[in-house]
C-alpha cells in the first residue's frame, strides 16, 4: 500500500531486518512510505530508498524487537526446507478470498480489519483497536475470542475449528 492508500500487487525478490526489494508495476517515489503484507512474515512499513526497473527497495522502519523477530523468522523461512523443519502451528495457513473482514466487539462496534495470517484455528488482525484478551468477537459470522495483541492488532481463536470452505464463506 503506497501513500495513497492504493493497494497493489507485489513480490518480495530479497529481503532482510532492515530492508527490502519488492518488484510490482507502479513505482513508488523516493521517500514515499509504503505499507507491504508479505506471505510468511506479515506486515512491513518502510521507505523507499531505491527504484529500479519493475520495483523498488525499502528500509524497514521497526523497533529493535520486531527486526529481531524478523531476523528469527527470515532464519527460519531460509532454513526450514534444507532442514525439513514443520512449521511451528497447528494448522496449515489459508489465503483469504478477502483480505478485510468485519469484526463486531463485545459493545458491538464493527471494525474492518486487515486479515494478516488465517488458518482453520483462528486469525492475525491487523486493527486500530484491541479488545482485551479473552473478549468474544466475531469475524464475519464466525465466533471467536481474542488469544493474544501484537504491535499492529491482535490474534483470535475461532470457537470451532473451520474447514477452508466454511472460512470462506464465513467471512466477508
Amino acid at each position: 500500500m503506497l501513500e495513497d492508500r492504493k493497494e497493489y500487487p507485489c513480490q518480495t525478490i530479497d529481503m532482510s531486518p532492515g530492508s527490502a526489494a519488492i518488484t510490482t508495476p507502479i513505482m513508488a517515489r523516493l521517500g514515499e512510505r509504503v505499507v507491504a503484507y508479505i506471505d510468511h512474515v506479515g506486515r512491513i512499513e518502510g521507505e523507499v530508498i531505491r527504484q529500479f526497473d519493475g520495483g523498488f527497495a525499502i528500509t524497514i522502519t521497526a523497533t529493535l524487537r520486531k527486526k529481531d523477530k524478523l531476523a528469527a523468522k527470515l532464519t527460519w523461512l531460509a532454513n526450514r526446507h534444507e532442514l525439513s523443519l514443520p512449521e511451528d502451528r497447528r494448522h496449515d495457513r489459508i489465503v483469504p478470498e478477502v483480505p478485510v473482514a468485519p469484526v463486531t466487539l463485545p459493545d458491538e462496534r464493527v471494525l474492518q480489519c486487515r486479515i494478516v495470517d488465517l488458518s482453520l484455528s483462528g486469525a492475525a488482525l491487523h486493527a486500530n483497536a484491541k479488545p482485551p484478551i479473552g473478549a468474544p468477537v466475531t469475524i464475519g459470522s464466525l465466533r471467536a475470542r481474542v488469544v493474544r495483541h501484537f504491535e499492529e492488532g491482535f490474534a483470535i481463536e475461532f470457537a470451532v475449528l473451520q474447514t477452508k470452505e466454511s472460512i470462506h464463506e464465513n467471512i466477508r
